[in-house]
């Protein structure tokens, strides 16, 4: 059975530059991602792990839902959306829980008229295509290589698997997205763009951004060019293939 915690608060205005509001009903994440992972990295920083071993065992939020009944009928006016999540996983791979209280959490805030904004390494569930069409559902894509995976998300969802999932989403009339980032640089793995893009291009918006916190990234020396030329790559795409697009910050340097 799953450990679990409570807390005082659940949503929150969120930093990232392309986010309005966000909850994390989880701590921890099981994904064991090693870029290395800034959700961990902070967690770490400010003492709510001690180290990655603790926060790959994750702990559900068990008061959830009641703390979504108190906070959004007085935030309700203020929030354009909410995103799951930007510091763990709302279908985390092996979690039924997380699912069940991921879908319930999205009910109640749709049901506030609140669109909600899904970002997941596990694989999105059907389920969804019974909620607001206002809602966004997508999936991290840095790599095909099963390889990579293994070694940088080791516990996540197989990427073929991920994409199969986002694309029955999007053929049942749901809007999808991915989150290509963070993108490796070629002395991490060596692979083409543009067979990531031609896997994706049935979405509605893509969203690009580089490596941060790793050495690797900055031992190859060419990292500026490499990402100017990687993000001008999905703007062409994207262009051509009438897709939103979203560069993140520092990541298009020219």
């Amino acid at each position: 059975m799953m450990n679990t915690i409570t807390r005082k608060s659940m949503l929150y205005k969120t930093g990232v530059e392309y986010g309005d509001y966000t909850m994390n009903h989880v701590l921890g994440c099981s994904h064991s991602c090693t870029y290395p992972c800034y959700a961990y990295l902070m967690a770490r920083r400010f003492g709510k792990v001690k180290s990655l071993d603790e926060w790959k065992e994750p702990k559900l939020v068990s008061n959830t839902l009641e703390l979504l009944d108190k906070e959004i009928p007085r935030l309700q006016g203020k929030i354009k959306s909410v995103q799951l999540c930007f510091t763990t996983d709302p279908f985390m791979v092996g979690y039924k829980e997380v699912k069940k209280m991921s879908l319930n959490a999205i009910e109640k805030l749709n049901n506030a008229n609140i669109q909600c904004n899904v970002l997941t390494k596990g694989i999105l569930p059907k389920e969804l295509i019974n909620f607001s069409k206002k809602n966004e559902y997508g999936i991290t894509l840095v790599s095909l290589d099963e390889k990579f995976r293994k070694k940088f998300e080791s516990n996540s969802a197989i990427f073929e698997k991920r994409i199969k999932g986002l694309e029955y989403l999007h053929s049942q009339g749901c809007k999808t997205w991915v989150s290509i980032e963070p993108y490796p640089t070629p002395n991490i793995i060596e692979q083409d763009l543009m067979d990531i893009l031609n896997a994706i291009s049935f979405v509605d918006k893509i969203i690009f951004g580089m490596m941060h916190y790793s050495k690797n990234v900055s031992q190859y020396k060419k990292y500026k060019q490499f990402y100017n030329e990687e993000a001008n790559k999905v703007i062409s795409f994207c262009k051509k293939k009438r897709i939103k697009y979203y560069i993140k910050s520092g990541t298009l340097t020219e």
